[in-house]
C-alpha cells in the first residue's frame, strides 16, 4: 500500500498549493465566489490528510482483533471527506447570503481570474492522476478524492464564468448567486460521498458487472453435474470477499471435490483482484444441501 499513500501525498501537495493561489485570487478581487472556491480547497487539504491516515491504517496486515485486515478504514476517510464537503457548502452559503444583503464591488478581476485558472488546472491534473491510481489499486479513498477534485474543477469553472460575467456586466449580485449554486452542488457531492462510504461499511456487494462475471464462470461447471448457490460478495476497501456453496455428485472422492473447489477459487481470484474466496462443498443429491442458502441456515424440520 506504499504506492496509494504516495498519491495521497500528491493530493496534499496540490491542495496546499491551490489554497494559496485561490486565497490570493480572493484577496485580489474580494469575490465571494472565489472565496467559496478557496474554502473548498481547504476542505481538500483536510480530506487529503485524512485519506493519508486512512490509507496508512488500511495498509496494516491482519491481526487477531482484525482477521480480515484493516481495509475498511478507507470508508471512514470517505465519510469524513463527505461531511467536511457538506460543512464547507454551508459556510459558502452563509457567506454568499451575507454578500447578497451587503453587496461589494469586485476588484482586479482579470488577475484574480488568471490565478484561479492556474489553480483549477492543478486540481484537474491531480484529479486525473488520482482517479487512474484509484482504479488501478481499487482504492475507494483515492477515487473519492479524485471525484472531489473533479467537482472542485467544475464548480471553479462555473464561478469563473460568473465572475467574468460580473466583469462584463457590472452586476455584482451575480457573484454571490453563483456562489450559492456552487454551494448546493458541493453539498450534493458531500452527501453522495457519505452514502457511498456508508454502503461500504454496511458490506455492500461488488458491482453487478463483476458479480455477473463470477456467475458466468460458475455456470460453466454445470455441464459436469456441478451446481452452486449461496453466492455472497462484499467489498472492504481494496479487498473483495466471496463465499459460495459448491454442490458436487456425492460419488466423488474428497480429493476430487477439493481439487474442483481449489480450481474455482483460483479462477475467481483471477477474475476479481484482491479477492479472498471461501467455498463450501456439499453433495448435490442431499436435501440438506439446499437448506442453507440464506444467511442464517435453516433448521431441520421436526418429525
Amino acid at each position: 500500500m506504499i504506492a496509494p499513500r504516495r498519491f495521497a501525498w500528491l493530493s496534499i501537495a496540490a491542495a496546499a498549493l491551490t489554497i494559496g493561489l485561490k486565497l490570493g485570487a480572493w484577496a485580489l478581487t474580494h469575490s465571494v465566489g472565489l472565496l467559496s472556491d478557496a474554502l473548498e480547497s481547504i476542505v481538500n487539504l483536510v480530506a487529503a490528510i485524512v485519506a493519508l491516515v486512512a490509507l496508512t491504517v488500511a495498509a496494516q496486515p491482519a491481526d487477531d482483533e482484525h482477521p480480515h485486515g484493516h481495509t475498511k478504514a478507507e470508508y471512514f476517510s470517505g465519510a469524513t471527506e463527505g461531511v467536511l464537503i457538506f460543512i464547507a457548502a454551508l459556510g459558502i452559503m452563509v457567506t454568499a447570503i451575507e454578500r447578497l444583503v451587503h453587496p461589494r464591488a469586485l476588484e482586479r478581476l482579470g488577475l484574480g481570474l488568471a490565478v484561479s485558472v492556474v489553480a483549477s488546472l492543478i486540481n484537474l491534473g491531480t484529479a486525473l492522476v488520482l482517479r487512474r491510481a484509484g482504479r488501478r489499486y481499487h482504492s475507494m479513498t483515492l477515487e473519492a478524492d479524485a471525484h472531489h477534485l473533479l467537482t472542485d474543477v467544475i464548480t471553479t469553472a462555473a464561478i469563473l464564468v460568473g465572475v467574468a460575467a460580473v466583469m462584463v456586466t457590472g452586476w455584482t449580485p451575480l457573484d454571490p448567486i453563483l456562489a450559492l449554486v456552487a454551494a448546493l452542488w458541493i453539498g450534493r457531492t458531500g452527501i453522495l460521498i457519505v452514502r457511498q462510504s456508508m454502503g461500504g461499511l454496511l458490506d455492500s456487494s461488488i458491482p453487478p458487472g463483476e458479480r455477473a462475471r463470477v456467475e458466468a464462470l460458475l455456470d460453466g461447471y454445470r455441464e459436469y453435474g456441478v451446481q452452486w448457490h449461496a453466492l455472497r460478495t462484499r467489498q472492504a476497501g481494496v479487498r473483495v470477499f466471496v463465499s459460495l456453496h459448491v454442490l458436487v455428485p456425492g460419488a466423488w472422492t474428497v480429493q476430487r471435490g477439493h481439487d474442483l473447489a481449489e480450481e474455482i477459487e483460483s479462477k475467481i481470484r483471477a477474475t476479481l483482484k484482491h479477492a479472498t474466496v471461501l467455498t463450501h462443498l456439499e453433495p448435490v443429491e442431499d436435501e440438506i444441501s439446499y437448506r442453507d442458502q440464506d444467511l442464517d441456515r435453516q433448521t431441520a424440520p421436526e418429525d
